[in-house]
């Protein structure tokens, strides 16, 4: 097994020493889209102060191929089966912080494309098949080095848990490897059509309600919840909300089933990044004893936007997908009502087709006082959260949620629906207590959500309040120092557990 898998402490007694081998379709920084890759891009770091040992396992992009990160040819090829063939890759090998490796699979045909999933016209025709390969390289990557926990996240990742268990035979090395799945959001399962079972190379057994069918159809994610050791998901409500019918997606019987095994842990922050003191990407730095800089970025943010510079009109940003579970739907209804009051809107984000063209003819009625940025700019995110004076996440559902937490280091006022994650980290502000963080709302309607930002702008309009809510969201702390300890648990416990 190694030699570096026991150490022995002061007494004489054994402990395994913890190898945790971390597989993601996304790592910040090398390929990203969302929160998956930001959260794999933070949490192994914070892990590794534990004294845990990481290894991190993601596809070769041409972010990576062709990008500036320091790469090297580990010489390692390996073939796996897909279908009735053999698929070969290549192991690439880079590092996260100082010396964490993360090893690349290449295999051009799979994952040297122009973006993750999806083209504009909608996902790739053999995502099945570029995640089978995927999960199947993942085994062979850590076969070499056995790890105690084998980590896998999302649907990307799910078959790489599913080949280990139900096909043990094949990978005698890991027979002591337990397994861990995070969901980071159940709205996106992987299911494809019964006719690509070939692609597994799998028994039909599995293909029952049991295991991985859903529907008739195959579902990658749903295999990597039957068969991990533990699940967790990323905030303590999300949780509790997945085991129900509105939140389930199809799946809240099996997380019901497998309640004991399943966690909620809170995602965090890296604020080495997110932090108005020393953030590169704004025009003025700040801090929660000095908030004029915060009047320079709004400033900054009108003048880039081509909004009219008014530094007394409250100021709503949003950053999403555009998708209706961020509530997109939700904001074009309430638009027009919105904008009735003296405010500013600047929406960033992209997403499917309906939503860019909508937005796009609603930004055209307001010239000046809405700005809509179609793209996904690192930079123009921060510039937004730290310029804003509210920011707006309306969700339908929402996991956890990274720009809340970004809205409160920043002094921007979170606006939100309560649930998942959202509700986790916003509190209502109120005015009487001079406690809370934000405001909330519980219904997606739009009279809901305009109560809440009409709570808000009372707020706004009334400075030492305003001043108040912002300086008990700027003393908020959700870095991955707690969270990171919750996830050592989860893997001490799998390695006590018979």
């Amino acid at each position: 097994m190694g030699a570096d898998r026991v150490i022995r402490s002061k007494v004489g007694a054994k402990t395994p020493a913890l190898h945790v081998a971390m597989a993601s379709s996304e790592i910040s920084p090398f390929a990203k889209t969302g929160g998956l890759g930001e959260v794999l891009g933070s949490l192994p770091l914070a892990l590794e102060k534990l004294g845990i040992k990481l290894s991190l396992i993601m596809p070769a992009y041409p972010s990576i191929l062709r990008g500036d990160f320091p790469i090297e040819d580990t010489g390692r090829s390996f073939s796996v089966p897909v279908s009735e063939g053999r698929e070969k890759g290549s192991i690439l090998k880079g590092k996260l912080g100082h010396s964490m490796p993360v090893y690349f699979i290449r295999a051009d045909k799979y994952y040297d494309r122009q973006s993750l999933y999806h083209t504009g016209e909608g996902d790739y025709s053999d995502n099945a098949e570029r995640f089978v390969f995927f999960s199947h390289a993942v085994l062979e990557v850590i076969r070499n080095d056995p790890p105690n926990i084998l980590h896998a996240n999302d649907w990307q990742t799910a078959l790489s848990i599913v080949f280990l268990k139900a096909q043990p035979e094949l990978y005698p090395e890991l027979a002591n490897t337990k397994t861990v799945f995070t969901v980071h959001n159940l709205g996106y399962q992987g299911v494809f059509w019964n006719l690509d079972w070939h692609l597994l190379n799998l028994d039909w057994r599995f293909f029952i309600s049991q295991y991985l069918e859903f529907f008739d159809k195959i579902n990658f994610l749903k295999g990597g919840v039957v068969f991990a050791d533990h699940i967790t998901t990323v905030s303590p409500s999300y949780a509790e909300e997945i085991t129900t019918y509105e939140y389930g997606f199809g799946l809240e019987g099996i997380f019901r089933e497998k309640a004991k095994d399943l966690t909620g842990i809170l995602n965090g922050v890296d604020y080495r990044v997110w932090n108005p003191e020393t953030d590169a990407n704004i025009s003025s730095t700040y801090s929660i004893d000095d908030l004029s800089g915060k009047i320079n970025c709004k400033t900054e943010l009108q003048k880039t936007l081509g909004l009219q510079e008014k530094p007394d009109v409250p100021l709503i940003g949003m950053v999403a997908r555009l998708t209706s579970q961020k509530g997109c739907d939700l904001v074009a209804m309430a638009l027009s009502s919105l904008m009735e009051r003296d405010i500013q809107f600047v929406l960033l984000g992209d997403g499917e087709k309906y939503y860019t063209e909508l937005f796009q003819s609603l930004a055209e009625q307001y010239p000046g006082r809405m700005s809509l940025q179609i793209a996904f700019d690192e930079a123009k995110v921060h510039a937004i959260v730290a310029g804003a004076d509210f920011i707006l996440i309306p969700s339908r559902y929402e996991p956890c949620g990274l720009t809340q937490m970004y809205g409160l280091r920043y002094g921007t006022i979170p606006v939100v629906r309560a649930t998942g994650g959202l509700k986790d980290t916003i509190h209502e502000f109120n005015p009487e207590m001079g406690t809370g963080n934000g405001f909330l709302f519980g219904l997606s309607e739009v009279t809901d959500l305009l109560a809440a930002i009409d709570r808000a702008l009372e707020c706004y309009q009334r400075k030492e309040l305003r001043k108040i809510v912002i300086k008990n969201g700027m003393k908020e702390n959700f870095s991955w120092e707690k969270s990171s300890k919750l996830y050592k648990k989860v893997y001490q416990k799998l390695l006590t557990t018979v």
